[in-house]
């Protein structure tokens, strides 16, 4: 019986490239592995499939979460990556063809999604370091996908940390958001995921 050692080749490509990024740019990649499985699948499930509109995946890397989402469902036309790196974004368009992938800083959101969107933001998903970002950035990113969202979407975050990366307080601005989070324990290491909401005052 023959082997398929295609798949363990793959992911071992895949960190050698993250491993490379993140010592040429630690605080932009954050990470030295792609997401699991598990935490990719995780964060797929919460995209609510009936809602209208693009959905935004913000840091795909080498696309586990891209993968997830298009098993979750997701078209392609409807999926929409911002990658930062080049080499990422080279590997993301050979691998998922169909998919639009837009090179740009995702902490400017607007500007780098500018004439890229064919109506409101249904739903972001996110695996961006955040931690390694200053908080203002954080919440600049949070209210630019708030504002360029349909009502009632929701934003998708990972973390490798115990607390939200988003700060649980009101904005500057005075808006405020809520947040909720979800352990994933079969990831390594262990994860959470938060899914934070526009609130009403």
């Amino acid at each position: 019986m023959s082997l398929n050692i295609e798949p363990l080749k793959s992911a071992l490509a895949d960190n050698a490239r993250f491993l490379r990024s993140w010592m040429e740019n630690p605080r932009g990649v954050g990470a030295v592995s792609p997401s699991g499985p598990m935490l990719a699948r995780a964060m797929a499930s919460y995209v609510d499939l009936s809602r209208e509109g693009p959905i935004v995946e913000l840091g795909p890397g080498t696309g586990p979460v891209t993968q997830a989402l298009l098993e979750h469902g997701v078209p392609a036309s409807r999926l929409l990556l911002v990658e930062y790196e080049t080499a990422f974004c080279d590997l993301l368009r050979q691998r998922f063809p169909g998919v639009e992938v837009v090179q740009g800083d995702a902490y400017s959101l607007k500007q780098t999604l500018a004439g890229k969107l064919s109506g409101p933001i249904s739903t972001i998903v996110s695996s961006l370091p955040l931690l390694n970002q200053p908080e203002s950035d954080r919440l600049r990113l949070l209210d630019q996908g708030f504002e360029m969202m349909a009502p009632g979407g929701i934003i998708i975050q990972f973390t490798y940390g115990l607390f939200s990366p988003m700060p649980l307080k009101r904005h500057p601005n005075g808006s405020a958001f809520t947040a909720v989070g979800s352990q994933v324990w079969a990831n390594i290491p262990p994860a959470r995921v938060w899914r934070y909401s526009r609130r009403a005052d």
